[in-house]
């Protein structure tokens, strides 16, 4: 089980990722000043989709994390400077 300053960093480094550091700074500062229940948006996050959307978004997503993941680990492996260029070595979702 993680701790909460595991999931704080993960959390933080997941939305650094995705929005960048200055709109992962707005969204923090958004959901603090806005009430966000969680529960009430899980209940219309996949309001209008099949479970076999659903099941379709989550195969790509988790393809797509392999990816990464095979990505990082090739990366991590070679000296710096000698890294393949990933992007034409693996095929994009």
């Amino acid at each position: 089980m993680r701790t909460e300053a595991e999931i704080r960093m993960k959390g933080m480094k997941a939305l650094i990722a995705s929005l960048g550091i200055v709109d992962a700074e707005k969204f923090i500062a958004l959901i603090h000043r806005e009430p966000f229940d969680y529960t009430e948006w899980q209940k219309t996050l996949w309001e209008g989709m099949s479970v076999e959307q659903i099941s379709q978004m989550a195969m790509k997503n988790h393809d797509k994390k392999q990816r990464v993941k095979v990505r990082n680990e090739i990366s991590g492996a070679l000296p710096r400077g000698n890294q393949p260029d990933c992007e034409q070595a693996l095929p994009a979702v």
